[in-house]
């Protein structure tokens, strides 16, 4: 959607994972298989609803979880895909992922997909280099350590707003040194950062629009939404909107979030008020 300058997109998040903190975005069975039914009623609830981005993960990332490895990843994803591609034929798939070879396979299986990299390819060296050759778009996140360790780096120089946009920089060079020229940046809001600086980045979020990248922003139903507010995700989605207004406000471009309905909802009304 067109709005105050911008083309605004919505991202679902579809979880093939027993273990992602928001657990109706799972579409894993109790065996650990794929569950085709649920699978499919997502993609069509999320499409009917106006998702334009389907973004799958087959391995949680959340603070604290322990990696499940790229061939358990890839065990999911390689049932999961193609029915995702035979519901959602011409919407744009993201792979949220920190294994190149993740994507490799991916790729041969059903051709182009966006790399959602939590690590902006820290973790898997060969994840740039794969990206810029294969000509895929790239969405780098701001983190630091690893999903189990992150919780110890939160010590910012300069300021946590300061630090992410130097972090940015400096990934716009490797992106150029990769071959990548399509990117966006995730500020990374719950990862490696505390409670107070996940706030301070959002309400100082335009300061990142200086880099001239779209803006993907991720705040659905995070524990800085529910442990602030003492609740629990699944009570998350009202002021889940609340911060997905603040980050339109403060220039935002996409939205990665667990109810497509919700945040197109709320994309509507800041299009309104954009106009008005």
């Amino acid at each position: 959607m067109e709005a105050n300058g911008r083309n605004i997109l919505i991202m679902g998040i579809i979880n093939a994972t027993d273990d992602s903190f928001y657990a109706p975005s799972r579409v894993l069975s109790e065996d650990g298989k794929p569950d085709e039914f649920t699978l499919r009623n997502t993609i069509r609830s999320m499409l009917l609803s106006g998702a334009d981005i389907l973004d799958i993960g087959a391995c949680s990332t959340r603070p604290g979880s322990i990696a499940v490895g790229a061939d358990t990843e890839w065990q999911r994803l390689k049932v999961i895909l193609p029915i995702v591609q035979e519901e959602a034929p011409v919407t744009p798939i993201s792979i949220d992922t920190y294994n190149a070879s993740v994507i490799e396979k991916a790729y041969d299986l059903i051709g182009p997909v966006i790399v959602n990299d939590i690590s902006s390819g820290v973790l898997d060296r060969n994840m740039l280099p794969l990206a810029g050759r294969l000509g895929l778009p790239y969405i780098a996140m701001h983190m630091r350590g690893t999903p189990e360790t992150m919780s110890f780096h939160t010590d910012y120089r300069n300021g946590v707003v300061e630090d992410v946009k130097n972090y940015f920089l400096k990934f716009a060079q490797k992106a150029s040194d990769n071959g990548i020229t399509n990117w966006y940046l995730d500020p990374g809001f719950g990862f490696a950062k505390t409670l107070t600086q996940n706030y301070t980045l959002l309400k100082n979020l335009s300061e990142l629009t200086s880099l001239l990248r779209p803006i993907v922003v991720g705040v659905s139903r995070k524990s800085m939404i529910y442990s602030l507010l003492g609740q629990n995700p699944e009570d998350s989605l009202p002021p889940t909107q609340a911060l997905h207004m603040a980050a339109l406000e403060r220039g935002a471009s996409i939205l990665r979030v667990h109810d497509v309905s919700a945040a197109r909802h709320t994309l509507v009304l800041y299009k309104k008020l954009a106009e008005s």
